[in-house]
Formats: C-alpha cells, sequence, structure tokens
C-alpha cells in the first residue's frame, strides 16, 4: 500500500512544475510592472469628471445634452442616497428615543426637513423621466417667480400696476 505514493508524488511535482512555467512570468510581470504603475482607489470613491451642464451646451450639440443628462441623473442618484440615509438616521434616533424623540432628534429632524425641501426644489413635479432640460426650465421658471413676487412660499407680494389701482 505504501507503494502508491511515490507515482502520486510524482505527478504531483510534475502539475506544479508546469503551473510554475505558465503562471510564473504572469505573476512576476502582474507584481513587478502591472501594480506599482496602477492608482489604488476605492472603487467606491471613484470620482466622475464633471460635464458641462446644460446652460453651458449650444443648442444643436446633442452629444452635450446627452452628458449633461447623464450627470443630471447620477446627481438625481446621489442625492436620493443622501436622502435616503438621513430618513433612516431620522428613524433610528426616533425608535431609540421614543418618546423624547421630538426633542433628541431635532437638529436630525431639520437635516432632514431641510435636505427634503432642497430635493423638492430641484427634482419635485418632474417625475420619473424628468431630463436635465425639464430641470434647467423649472429652475429659471421659479427664477421668474421670485423676481416678480417674491421667494416661493413668502405669499405674493403687490405688482405696481396692482397698487395703483
Amino acid at each position: 500500500m505504501g507503494d502508491n505514493k511515490l507515482p502520486r508524488q510524482i505527478f504531483d511535482g510534475f502539475i506544479n512544475s508546469v503551473i510554475s512555467v505558465v503562471d510564473g512570468p504572469v505573476t512576476w510581470f502582474r507584481e513587478r510592472v502591472v501594480t506599482p504603475n496602477r492608482e489604488s482607489y476605492p472603487w467606491y470613491h471613484q470620482k466622475f469628471r464633471r460635464v458641462p451642464t446644460i446652460d453651458e451646451c449650444y443648442t444643436d450639440d446633442r452629444i452635450c445634452f446627452y452628458e449633461a443628462n447623464e450627470q443630471f441623473k447620477r446627481d438625481k442618484d446621489v442625492e436620493n442616497e443622501i436622502l435616503t440615509i438621513l430618513r433612516v438616521r431620522l428613524e433610528d434616533c426616533t425608535v431609540f428615543n421614543g418618546p423624547d424623540a421630538g426633542v433628541k432628534c431635532k437638529d436630525i429632524f431639520e437635516n432632514y426637513k431641510k435636505a427634503e425641501t432642497n430635493w423638492f426644489c430641484k427634482y419635485g413635479d418632474l417625475g420619473r423621466h424628468g431630463t436635465v432640460k425639464d430641470a434647467y426650465m423649472k429652475q429659471k421658471h421659479r427664477m421668474v417667480w421670485e423676481r416678480r413676487h417674491g421667494p416661493v412660499g413668502s405669499g405674493m407680494r403687490e405688482t405696481p400696476a396692482a397698487a395703483e389701482e
């Protein structure tokens, strides 16, 4: 029974030598050339190049419109996740503190409401398929409204024509 170990050791030695002949140069190249010359950063902190916004695009530049729209979608996804994180923090604080949540979670609640308001100012009423052009028009209309009537939510101020009558 002990004689069967010798052929197995010879076979294992042969396989290991074949593997080292094939894998050795690849491993050497990766350790000596590829890894030292590679920028290392965590994949979850990848930074995308900012593209021109929609107001910087020419009217006939479809590629610029597409890039601006993709940037808008990425920004919306990031802000959705920020809002989700703030909401979870508020829920956790509320559950943890129970009846005292109104006092102890006040700053978290205010941060969440402020972020929610800002999100709605930018993305609200656009719908699921809102584009960067729709958001830009919404921003433009809001600025015109504020110029004529004051900040949104402060009530309409009297126009000069209405005051004369």
